[in-house]
């Protein structure tokens, strides 16, 4: 039976270099948040080079960084239950300075989100966006959170967007209201919701539309079925998955539809502003 990365890396710590043993200690020491670092990000943080974190990729067995890393998020997506990350994490924080720690690991996973996404691929995103007929938007529990800020930001521009709950009683007759010229944006994090997987799947399979993912990387089980893939961040102090960094790209999906599209976006503000008024909606005029 192969053997697992985190086991290889505790075999080898005798074999090697001093600077090398900085990165295995840390990795095996903070093993989720080490597994969505990129090279320049786990070498800064390990107080070394570039090259020790290649060096010590190649010295495992691997090809390199990237299939190293790819190798150790496969493992914890498989074995890092809610229970074990509370645990850990525990171990880990000190509550003297709790607040500023849960502030420094979303700082890092907005950084580690801004990292892992290209201009090419928010671009075509952009676009996918504004040519779709309609736009679904799917997420439950913890990334429902994200899911309805994205509508809602969406939806006062375009109004042409809809959520949808996986489980809902009205999923079938939702399904066939979808066609090819829709776009459906998907959010789930590990350890990835059965039904939101399942929904997409069958939108894809059934009806043909576009799917674009934010999730946590390419190894997602929506990846594999999706179009465009935007990946991001997820880890947090405690037990959940944080949602900053599906936040993050919905804070920028929503804020680029509104600049490209900003006479359309005046019209659609100005006139909830009417119907606010109307309703006498905001405390503050």
């Amino acid at each position: 039976m192969k053997k697992k990365v985190l086991d290889i890396l505790q075999q080898e710590l005798c074999n090697l270099t001093s600077a090398q043993r900085k990165v295995a200690d840390y990795i095996l020491k903070n093993p989720v948040e080490a597994s969505f670092l990129t090279l320049d990000q786990l070498a800064s943080v390990a107080e070394v080079s570039t090259t020790t974190v290649m060096r010590l990729s190649f010295n495992l067995g691997y090809s390199g960084y990237s299939e190293f890393q790819k190798e150790l998020q496969e493992l914890l997506r498989n074995r890092v239950s809610p229970t074990v990350r509370l645990e850990a994490n525990i171990k880990a924080v000190g509550n003297d300075s709790l607040l500023i720690e849960c502030a420094e690991k979303q700082i890092r996973n907005i950084r580690a989100t801004v990292d892992f996404l290209s201009g090419d691929v928010t671009n075509i995103c952009l676009e996918s966006i504004l040519k779709a007929r309609k736009v679904y938007i799917v997420g439950m529990r913890t990334s429902f959170g994200a899911a309805y800020y994205l509508y809602q930001g969406l939806n006062q521009i375009l109004d042409n967007c809809e959520i949808l709950e996986p489980g809902s009683g009205d999923q079938v007759e939702r399904i066939l209201d979808i066609s090819s010229s829709d776009l459906v944006i998907a959010i789930s994090l590990p350890r990835y919701g059965r039904a939101t997987v399942d929904l997409v799947t069958a939108i894809k399979n059934l009806r043909g539309a576009k799917i674009i993912s934010i999730t946590d990387g390419y190894t997602s089980p929506l990846a594999s079925i999706s179009d465009l893939v935007l990946p991001c961040a997820f880890s947090s102090l405690a037990f959940h998955n944080s949602i900053t960094g599906a936040v993050i790209i919905s804070d920028f999906l929503i804020t680029s539809v509104a600049m490209r599209e900003a006479k359309k976006t005046k019209q659609r503000l100005a006139s909830c502003e009417e119907v606010f008024t109307a309703l006498n909606f905001h405390v503050e005029k």
